[in-house]
């Protein structure tokens, strides 16, 4: 019973806010075929405009940290869900890329904060042994948003258009905001000097064991949710040559593989714990997982695409792992601004993935149909395993076998 205002008060609010930060992220990928027909947008534009979500979202996750820890979740999350909600009406009353462009920016800025807040006022309200059981739940309950974001929103589109859409995603928002602001409790206690230390990015980004771990993890997990987001779509289109409610039901499946591989991951990885394995292990395999689901899709091996594209997917929820190693690498004081660094890194990832694809898509023509050739796909998706694996060569460098288990931020640690 003691858990029940919490749960109600605290835990679902900033849930309902993770969750349409979630649906936000990836409803592009159901949305782009309207967008398309509607405003004439080439491969570079809608690229451009998927990802500029992710770059003004990575742009404010520093001060986002300081401001959570001045002012408290309640306060920042609810303000800027309403950023989020004026730019989804904005979006929605687009008549050009510009516009579309800043609406899509303002819903970046204000679901920013949707993961940090929530994570920050469960470790205000839960006890600490039952925190890596009700992260999970928050993670996979957010990322229900990608399922919402599949065959309910295209389900919705049969009825409403792209724009009334957005209008309702919108008063949806400012009714989370108002209902976090209103409604969510402030912690128990509140000690505002618990960390008299400044921010101190410049030690984390200075660091050589987050650069061990930095480049795998941003172009993995970037990867994830940049084709996720936007390209597994017109991939299905173009190189498979699905039909629309067969692609919606591939987005459904990567989004329902997400929600579930938040909850393995962390499950998978606390047991490995338990028996002394390093979240390092678990992270090669999955990374390696990725590459080999990615590879497959490139050389169009007889794999059913839809398992191949659910592998996919579920990396999106390598971020359990990633701020795992974070706390092995980084002493408890810095390990908050350790992930938000790793943070930054990710969302920028998928920020410079995304886009980077529509610029190598858009090199090659479109066919009568308005579908691009295999061989752009080919190349687009060449380049970014290439560059994941040599991340994953670095990861595995010379010292891989002693650097996970180095004392907790030595360097930082140390006068």
């Amino acid at each position: 019973m003691t858990w029940l205002r919490p749960m109600l008060l605290v835990f679902m609010p900033f849930a309902a806010g993770y969750y349409l930060s979630y649906l936000f992220r990836v409803i592009n990928a159901v949305v782009a075929a309207p967008l398309v027909a509607d405003l004439g947008l080439d491969a570079t534009r809608l690229g451009l405009l998927s990802s500029v979500y992710f770059l003004t979202f990575a742009a404010v996750q520093l001060p986002l940290g300081a401001a959570l820890d001045r002012f408290g979740p309640r306060r920042v999350q609810g303000i800027l869900l309403m950023l989020a909600a004026a730019g989804a009406v904005i979006f929605a009353r687009a008549s050009g890329l510009t516009g579309l462009l800043i609406g899509r920016a303002l819903i970046g800025i204000g679901v920013a904060g949707a993961l940090m807040a929530g994570l920050k006022a469960i470790v205000e309200w839960f006890p600490q042994q039952r925190l890596a059981l009700i992260n999970g739940a928050f993670i996979a309950l957010g990322a229900a948003g990608a399922v919402k974001a599949t065959a309910p929103v295209e389900w919705m589109l049969g009825w409403l258009d792209w724009r009334r859409l957005f209008l309702l995603l919108g008063a949806a928002t400012a009714a989370v905001s108002l209902l976090i602001l209103l409604l969510v409790l402030e912690p128990p206690k509140r000690d505002v000097l618990a960390s008299p230390k400044p921010l101190n990015i410049r030690a984390i980004y200075g660091d050589p064991s987050f650069w061990r771990v930095a480049p795998l993890s941003a172009l993995c997990i970037g990867s994830a949710w940049a084709l996720q987001g936007l390209w597994a779509a017109p991939w299905l289109a173009d190189v498979a040559a699905l039909e629309r409610s067969e692609i919606v039901h591939h987005l459904f499946v990567m989004a329902v593989a997400l929600c579930v591989g938040a909850l393995l991951i962390g499950v998978v990885a606390d047991t490995l714990r338990r028996h002394g394995v390093s979240p390092a292990i678990a992270l090669t395999t999955t990374a390696c997982t990725f590459l080999a689901a990615e590879l497959a899709l490139l050389l169009r091996l007889p794999i059913p695409s839809i398992a191949l594209w659910a592998l996919v997917a579920s990396m999106g929820a390598g971020t359990v792992l990633s701020y795992a190693l974070m706390a092995d690498l980084f002493p408890k004081e810095v390990a908050g601004r350790a992930n938000a660094a790793l943070n930054v890194l990710h969302i920028g990832g998928a920020f410079a993935i995304q886009a980077g694809i529509g610029l190598v898509v858009g090199l090659w023509p479109r066919d009568a149909y308005g579908h691009y050739p295999p061989d752009a796909y080919a190349a687009a998706f060449l380049i970014i395993i290439f560059l994941q694996f040599m991340a994953l060569l670095w990861f595995l460098g010379p010292r891989w076998r002693t650097w996970p288990n180095l004392i907790a931020g030595s360097r930082l640690a140390s006068p």
